[in-house]
């Protein structure tokens, strides 16, 4: 990756954190929300080193944890896990596809939240699969079709120019 894809990407994932923090709460879906943070993580997650990708979920899950201090590192451990996990999968399937990448941004956001419940331990037996299988799944479908709307916006800005 060359270093104008590289400032690129940086400033896209930039501002998809942005918007985690300023347009999420705005949309009011408290159980149903897009997670911009997921997608930005997505994005940058496949243009990298698994080790790097590993890093930047990391990072991405510890601003995700400074706002939630219940269960501190959580997040930053799910974030690593997908990160690595994405960059991993790029080498067995090449995410150009649009489906593709709702598919993987389904996953990630479901592992996501399946991480943080059971490691948060707020909710047991019936209410705990209840908001795994059915609030956590409908969260990743929002956040796949937000996301997949996003990159194709972003289409022409992340695709790469031959000099």
């Amino acid at each position: 990756m060359n270093w104008t894809a590289t400032v690129r990407t940086v400033i896209l994932c930039s501002i998809l954190v942005f918007l985690h923090y300023t347009l999420r709460p705005l949309l009011a879906w408290d159980r149903a929300s897009p997670d911009f943070l997921i997608i930005a993580l997505l994005l940058a997650a496949v243009r990298v080193r698994p080790g790097v990708a590993a890093m930047i979920g990391f990072v991405i899950g510890l601003a995700s944890d400074s706002l939630a201090l219940g269960a501190f590192g959580a997040g930053a451990l799910a974030m690593t896990l997908i990160g690595f996990s994405w960059s991993k999968l790029k080498a067995v399937f090449f995410a150009d596809h649009v489906l593709l990448n709702g598919f993987f941004l389904f996953l990630g956001k479901w592992v996501y939240e399946v991480v943080m419940n059971v490691v948060e331990r707020r909710m047991q037996g019936a209410e705990l699969l209840m908001q795994i299988l059915v609030w956590s799944s409908l969260s990743a479908f929002v956040t796949a079709v937000a996301g997949v709307l996003a990159l194709m916006a972003l289409r022409p800005v992340l695709e790469t120019r031959a000099a």
